[in-house]
């Protein structure tokens, strides 16, 4: 569906709820993201986008359990003392999530540019290492979904999260974290796996550190794996 068709369907949406629609902040698979006016300020809006290919029913259950997961994610994040944005209102049945506005770029833009780099990476795995102790996994956790914003960094987006005590779904977090700097600042990233490394640490203890330190070594080695007998069969 194009761009502006479901910035208009959102925008009839949001008008139910007193938001005025501003602009698009991002679309994706699963849901459009809209800066819009909330109850006199400024705030993001989060729309599950509907699937054709499911069953009506079904599609809106879906959406419906998805948006409000997120929603308690975010809280249970800011309980543990973790910078993230506040969820203002939620309606599950059309898939709304209504949160703080958080304004700074990203970290990916921004990077090269700070001056404490490893005392920010040191932070957002303090963050991770939180999470994961409260029995909480982020689900897409990459300097693509951490805003800078007045000096602190905030961890966004937690869409494709859960509540998961499982050592693989932890190891594939830190993992995702670890090929985001490969792919973005390959020359940085020892250093700031590192400082991650320290926070996660931090928020852990030593043996929980350790266990998903092993378990990201071990995913990489699968990963390379089957990118080896990819190779092989060509």
């Amino acid at each position: 569906m194009a761009l502006g068709k479901l910035f208009a369907d959102a925008e009839k949406v949001l008008e139910q709820f007193d938001a005025h629609a501003e602009r698009v902040l991002g679309v994706g698979a699963e849901a459009l993201v809209i800066l819009c006016e909330w109850r006199g300020f400024e705030a993001v809006a989060k729309l599950r986008l509907a699937k054709p290919y499911r069953a009506g029913a079904l599609d809106v259950l879906l959406r419906s359990r998805r948006t409000a997961l997120e929603a308690r994610l975010m809280l249970e994040a800011r309980k543990l003392g973790v910078a993230a944005p506040a969820p203002l209102f939620v309606d599950t049945e059309e898939g709304l999530l209504i949160m703080d506005y958080i304004p700074g770029p990203r970290l990916r833009d921004v990077l090269t540019q700070l001056e404490n780099k490893e005392e920010v990476f040191e932070r957002v795995g303090f963050y991770a290492g939180s999470i994961h102790a409260r029995g909480m996994v982020h689900g897409d956790l990459t300097t693509s979904n951490i805003i800078v914003s007045e000096g602190k960094v905030f961890i966004i987006d937690f869409g494709l999260g859960g509540f998961s005590n499982e050592l693989e779904e932890q190891g594939v977090d830190v993992h995702l974290m670890l090929r985001s700097l490969e792919s973005t600042h390959p020359s940085l990233t020892a250093q700031l796996y590192e400082a991650f490394m320290r926070g996660y640490t931090r928020a852990r203890g030593e043996e929980a550190g350790g266990l998903v330190k092993s378990k990201v070594a071990e995913i990489r080695k699968r990963g390379r794996y089957v990118a080896e007998r990819r190779i092989a069969r060509h």
